[in-house]
């Protein structure tokens, strides 16, 4: 039983389950109907449910047949006038088909023209796309267009900048592109071409310049020459209302713009074509000589490529390089004044151009590399100048070199570049020069002094004696007022040699010019150089003629005269000198000109070399002597040698009548002092062993013929019987032995008082000795007579009285 309420429990739930699924069709949408069918495919009662959906379906054709009977003559009425549509519906298809038909025909142009009318705004889209593209690609291609031209015309710095701009602004829009990748590659190839073309460029720049710095420093050098000699033309006229022409800055930036579009030129590479006219008005800059686009282009890239350190260094190491090139003087810069020039011209024309690149780049070089070059630069050309300067043997070239070293020197202190060391040089110079001028003015006293006559200069007219005067500041009342024609005291050589010196002193002030010394050290230095010529070139040029061997006694008196009055010139020397200086010689470290004293040492020596010379002609007088020692005649005349020479004394005492007094006095006081000494030796000496009392009387004929010389006055001035002196050793002994006074002799040896007082008892023994052997030899028979034998005692004792006083003289 519990199993049927169970069953019949499970039946009920079956049936509502169905009812539920069926409820479910019918309401749910035919799409969304699997679902439900599954549900029931999936129980086990789907046999039940297919009864029950057939039971379903009967009952809803029951009502549908319901339903239609209840409108079936509705529906009748309906298809019947459905019937009526359908023929009026068979006349409009129709009439549509006959309308469609003539419509395609009359339309078929139309959609033929609507096609053509559709491919044309196919083909308008697609240009206006393509035009759009374009117009994004030209300007690229525009710009690479652009960069390959600058490169071909060497303009890289703007190619450098159209690359950036390419890179950066236009070639981001098409990136897209195949061909913009391209570009996009070869980019960095075109920095590194730019690059090198640029160093390429610099490279040729400076090979240029170190090849044409001598035309650039040539060109500032005349500059500077031009600016010096219109300020000195200022200066000398300062009230001329002239128009000065401005100077040029030395500073000035070319006119050379970095980005121009003509083709670099053959200029570019540093040097412009300027042709060399000197005779125009205004020289051109220096640096209008020089284009600098090069380097400004090499380093405006480099330093848009970030590498401008290394362009700075590379530019630094080779001006270095060229730099001690410059400063490398050619072997035979000395032999002319063009090799100096040559090698100042390159110094100049280096730092004119270092001097520019400072001031028109930022940074490319700065003030601590000019200045470290050019200290360098300054011990390597001092050093240079010092070496070569040295074997210059010419003042003038000397003189030449200076005025190149100042302008030198003026030309780069323009240029702010300190120049002291050079002028400190130039007074080194300065002293080489006084030694070249004393060895020139060496062979022109030379030349004067052997090349005078030696004789007073004769004046024939008013003319020639105001020529002389104003060559030689001499001034005589006398000689005036004497009539023409007449002499002047000295010889040609006196005006010459005054002359000379004063162009010495010009020689000296021309170096001293732009030196930039005071009239105190310009004073100093014309004296001391002056002092040099004087004491050192004149003195020995004056001890050479008066050493000569040939020189005579005319010449010598000659030189001395001429020496006296050049030592009276020397005031006039003196004021000379402080007209062209401005001080005078009252100032306290002025140095006095030693012309006086070279002027009395050069007479001294003359008058030295007049007694050294009379005393040789004497001795020349002296050796014609031939006295006959053993003759026993009587004489009556002095010898022919003697009277040749007495006359020769006075001759030549009478050429001394213009010498100073006391020069004649002494000279004829040595000449007789010397002649009396001769003569004594001539007695004494040994080789005349024997003499006779013949021939000791000829000797006294030939002493009073001396003495009557002395007596005579050749020269005045000497007081009553002081030249006779000289003769007086000669005179007592004569008298002594032709008085044969011994016995005074003996008796008053000694004494104040002595009448012999001159006589050497040493001589008298010599000389009696040899008439004591002459008596023995030439008297055979003197034995046998009493007289001689006498005689012959009294000399015998009379030496031994005379050896007697000789020893106890000598104990």
């Amino acid at each position: 039983m519990e199993r049927g309420k169970m069953a019949e429990a499970e039946s009920l739930e079956t049936a509502a389950e169905h009812e539920r699924i069926l409820r479910e069709i019918e309401s749910t949408d035919t799409a969304c109907i699997g679902p439900t069918l599954r549900s029931v495919y999936d129980g086990e009662e789907h046999g039940r449910f297919m009864e029950k959906l057939e039971t379903r379906i009967r009952n809803h054709d029951r009502e549908i047949e319901k339903m239609c009977n209840f409108h079936y003559q509705g529906f009748v009425d309906s298809i019947t006038e459905l019937l009526k549509v359908r023929g009026e519906a068979q006349k409009l298809k129709n009439q549509v088909t006959d309308t469609n038909r003539k419509l395609q025909h009359e339309g078929k142009e139309l959609v033929i023209a609507m096609e053509e009318l559709k491919q044309c705004r196919l083909q308008q889209r697609n240009i206006s796309a393509t035009v759009d593209k374009l117009m994004l690609c030209l300007p690229v291609l525009e710009m690479y267009s652009k960069l390959r031209d600058q490169m071909k015309t060497k303009r890289h710095y703007p190619a450098l900048k159209t690359l950036e701009h390419l890179e950066h602004t236009y070639l981001p829009q098409v990136s897209h592109y195949r061909f913009c990748k391209v570009m996009v590659d070869n980019i960095p190839k075109l920095r590194e071409e730019i690059k090198d073309v640029s160093m390429s460029d610099l490279k040729d720049f400076l090979e240029s310049i170190r090849k044409h710095s001598d035309k650039i420093g040539e060109t500032a050098m005349k500059q500077a020459q031009q600016q010096r000699n219109l300020d000195n033309i200022i200066l000398q006229q300062p009230r001329i209302g002239s128009k000065r022409k401005p100077k040029k800055d030395a500073y000035t930036i070319f006119d050379t713009e970095i980005g121009s579009t003509s083709p670099k030129s053959e200029q570019d590479s540093g040097i412009l074509d300027v042709e060399d006219e000197e005779d125009d008005e205004e020289v051109p800059g220096a640096q209008d000589l020089v284009d600098f686009s090069p380097v400004y282009r090499c380093l405006h890239i480099y330093s848009v490529l970030g590498a401008r350190e290394t362009f700075e260094n590379y530019y630094r190491k080779q001006r270095r390089k060229q730099a001690r090139l410059v400063l490398q003087p050619p072997s035979n810069m000395h032999e002319t004044l063009d090799g100096y020039r040559k090698y100042f011209n390159q110094i100049v024309g280096f730092f004119v151009v270092e001097d520019h690149i400072l001031h028109t780049t930022q940074g490319l070089v700065n003030r601590a590399y000019i200045d470290e070059l050019w200290e360098m630069a300054l011990s390597k050309t001092i050093a240079a100048l010092r070496t070569h300067s040295s074997y210059c043997s010419d003042p003038n070239l000397v003189l030449d070199l200076k005025n190149l070293i100042v302008l030198f020197a003026d030309t780069l202190q323009v240029y702010g570049f300190p120049v002291n060391q050079l002028f400190d040089m130039l007074l080194e110079i300065r002293d080489q020069y006084s030694e070249t001028l004393l060895k020139k003015w060496s062979g022109i006293f030379r030349n004067i002094l052997d090349s005078d006559n030696y004789s007073p200069i004769p004046v024939t007219s008013e003319e020639i004696y105001k020529k002389v005067v104003g060559q030689f500041p001499f001034q005589d009342t006398e000689l005036e007022k004497q009539p023409f024609p007449k002499k002047f005291p000295f010889s040609e050589f006196v005006p010459k040699v005054y002359n000379q010196i004063k162009e010495f002193i010009y020689a000296c002030l021309k170096f001293s010019e732009d030196l930039h010394l005071s009239s105190t050290e310009v004073d100093d230095m014309i004296r001391k150089s002056t002092n040099l010529l004087l004491t050192r070139t004149l003195s020995s040029s004056l001890q050479n003629v008066i050493k000569r061997k040939n020189i005579g006694l005319t010449e010598l008196v000659q030189i001395i005269i001429n020496t006296t009055h050049l030592e009276k010139s020397c005031k006039y020397l003196e004021e000379f000198i402080t007209n062209i200086t401005n001080v005078l010689p009252e100032t306290v470290h002025t140095t006095k000109l030693y012309g006086t004293t070279t002027f009395k040492d050069a007479r001294h020596a003359a008058e030295e070399e007049i007694y050294t010379n009379l005393n040789q002609k004497i001795d020349q007088f002296l050796q014609l002597a031939d006295y006959d020692w053993m003759t026993g005649e009587l004489g009556n005349k002095a010898s022919d040698y003697l009277v040749d020479l007495i006359a020769f004394l006075r001759s030549t005492f009478a050429v001394f009548t213009h010498l100073p007094g006391k020069v004649a006095q002494t000279a004829c006081m040595s000449a007789c002092k010397h002649l009396a000494t001769s003569l004594m030796q001539l007695l004494l000496e040994a080789e005349v062993r024997q003499l006779t009392l013949g021939a000791l009387q000829q000797f006294n004929l030939d002493v009073r013929e001396c003495e009557q010389f002395a007596r005579s006055g050749p020269v005045p001035g000497f007081q009553e019987d002081t030249l006779q002196l000289a003769f007086i050793d000669l005179r007592q002994l004569l008298d002594l032995f032709l008085q044969w006074d011994w016995s005074t002799y003996l008796a008053d040896y000694g004494q104040p008082t002595c009448k012999y007082l001159r006589v050497n008892p040493v001589t008298a023994l010599t000389l009696l000795e040899k008439m004591k052997d002459t008596s023995r030899k030439n008297n055979m028979f003197a034995q046998f007579r009493k007289n001689e034998r006498d005689k012959q005692k009294l000399i015998d004792t009379v030496a031994k009285q005379l050896r007697g006083l000789i020893s106890s003289h000598h104990s």
